[in-house]
């Protein structure tokens, strides 16, 4: 029998997502402008960040071009380290829980061509949003070093392997597991994932050791600085690799072998996953469809969370027990709270890492704008945080969402109970944060309340914008709970909540910067009104940006047809 091709394989997820194209543009061109004007907005801000810290870097003659390789290892760094977390959890659902596999395994379709596109589907879906971060950035260089016309062509094809090591690294790691966890439920796979997915962050952030560069004077003397400049971080890291590769053009350097390393390795490394694919799918398949144990029983949460809830009416208190068991029975869900409490601990020990803390008195002015600089680090860290567990609670309803809509229940209660579930721990995270970060850098009491008052109202919008937005795109159809973040109503969501972020940090610029100018005068501080218009300008924002998104994600679910 004719074996099919691999662009036959490919056919029908190709033709898939053209028709949900088409059925966009039928629907209006609403969704392709926002993305545009959102998605040109947040890479002109990245591109111009960048920009100007390359200028200043490529002023300086001899230190210049070392500071923008090692930023740029950095950078790529930590795009692998995202990469392996997202294509490990990806390759769960492409090679193992995907709804086509079912057709494929039982068709005559080669190993072989079956595992080259169950790996590019992983790619694809776990690498397009670093791939589209990544634009900006290159972009920057290629301007500051004059790179040329064919520096684009050139940054794709040293990137692509890049990603394709991940990939590879991800599929294998995933395909090890479960046949080495054949009777246990995804949920043990996926925590051994988490923390060994934590171990490998915090394993590189130490080695790195970013908070040298951050103090020159710190070393012995300048040749020392070099040498920590020009050693890269590790010889055996493709994001190295990838770094040598692309200075090396951009300096006109003729060294061909970073970009020859990266190939290679890539075609020895997809070599390797394809054998052991060959070797170990078939039984991890067959292992991957047995029974799982129950984990979620009732009778523990309505003793705690239902007693706790017993002044709530019925239906609001229901819909909370209801929201709380199914986030823990989605192993994609829980299992990642484990790696987001050592990232907790990495953002801390990143403050702690800072050259503020040396013994020696800091200045009040570095304190207090370091203080206010964290504000929008956290929001953004909350923002993420809120993407992967408060956007897709309205989309993991699946197709029982036409049981919701049928009932007589109330879509407010529903909806009440999502916000809330998600908002708390929120909160509590956000004030840990915020106050964790200003007892390390002793910051006044007047920026300790600035601080808390205003992640509160943040976490307030951030989670409303998540969940309106998760209502307003939701993807019922989705097999797997990880991918709802990455898609288009997820990066919609995340460039609003940048910009939502901007704006405020913008405003209450003026009411720290008098605060700040008044307290180096040595004179008493008063709030006088710029500063209260600021402030209630700040609030007013916040308050909008809670209530618009709840009010539109209500009117979508009032909507739903299926």
């Amino acid at each position: 029998m004719r074996q099919p091709s691999l662009a036959q394989v490919l056919q029908p997820k190709w033709r898939t997502a053209l028709q949900r194209l088409r059925e966009e543009r039928s629907g209006g061109g609403g969704k392709i402008v926002l993305l545009s004007a959102v998605g040109f907005g947040f890479w002109a801000a990245v591109f111009g960040v960048l920009y100007r810290v390359l200028k200043y870097f490529r002023g300086v003659e001899e230190l210049g071009p070392l500071l923008a390789a090692k930023l740029l290892g950095l950078v790529l760094l930590s795009f692998i380290s995202i990469l392996i977390l997202s294509n490990v959890i990806t390759a769960l659902s492409s090679f193992f829980l995907a709804k086509d596999l079912d057709l494929l395994v039982s068709a005559p379709v080669d190993w072989l061509r079956l595992y080259l596109a169950k790996l590019g589907e992983t790619l694809l879906h776990s690498s397009w949003m670093v791939a589209l971060m990544a634009v900006p950035i290159l972009a920057a260089y290629g301007v500051i070093y004059h790179g040329g016309w064919l520096f684009p062509l050139y940054a794709v094809f040293t990137i692509l392997p890049m990603l394709v090591l991940p990939a590879v690294l991800g599929c294998a790691v995933t395909l090890v597991l479960v046949n080495v966890f054949p009777a246990r439920r995804t949920r043990d796979l996926l925590s051994i994932i988490a923390l060994g997915a934590a171990g490998v962050l915090i394993l590189l952030f130490r080695l790195i050791r970013p908070e040298q560069l951050a103090r020159p004077e710190g070393f012995r003397n300048l040749l020392d600085f070099i040498t920590v400049l020009r050693t890269p971080t590790s010889p055996f890291l493709p994001s190295e690799w990838a770094t040598n590769a692309i200075m090396n053009y951009l300096r006109e350097i003729p060294d061909p072998l970073p970009l020859l390393l990266l190939w290679t390795t890539a075609a020895g490394v997809v070599t390797l996953g394809a054998l052991l694919h060959r070797e170990l799918f078939a039984t991890g398949f067959t292992k991957a469809q047995e029974g799982a144990e129950r984990f979620i029983r009732g009778t523990l949460w309505r003793w705690t969370v239902g007693s706790l809830l017993r002044p709530l009416p019925a239906a609001k208190r229901e819909f909370v027990l209801k929201d709380i068991k199914l986030f823990f029975r989605d192993t994609t869900q829980w299992s990642q709270l484990i790696l987001l409490a050592v990232l907790v601990v990495v953002y801390l020990f990143n403050i702690k890492a800072l050259p503020l803390f040396r013994g020696e008195q800091v200045p009040f002015f570095y304190v207090t704008l370091v203080s206010f600089l964290n504000l929008g680090l956290s929001g953004f860290v909350l923002a993420s945080i809120a993407a992967r567990f408060i956007f897709p609670a309205v989309s993991l309803e699946g197709r029982q969402m036409w049981l919701l809509r049928s009932s007589p229940l109330d879509l407010r209660a529903l909806l009440w109970s999502k916000y809330w579930v998600g908002t708390v721990p929120l909160l509590v995270l956000a004030l840990l944060l915020t106050g964790a970060t200003n007892l390390l850098l002793k910051a006044t009491p007047f920026m300790m309340i600035v601080s808390l008052a205003t992640i509160c109202a943040l976490t307030l919008a951030i989670a409303a914008m998540a969940l309106g937005f998760g209502a307003l795109y939701p993807q019922f159809e989705t097999e797997n709970a990880a991918q709802i973040p990455t898609s288009f109503g997820g990066l919609v969501f995340m460039m609003a909540t940048i910009v939502l972020l901007a704006v405020v940090i913008v405003v209450l610029a003026r009411p720290v910067y008098v605060y700040m100018s008044t307290v180096n005068a040595g004179l008493p501080v008063r709030m006088d009104a710029s500063m209260i218009a600021a402030f209630a300008a700040a609030a007013t924002l916040c308050a909008a940006a809670t209530v618009i998104p709840l009010r539109v994600g209500l009117k979508k679910m009032e909507s739903f047809e299926f």
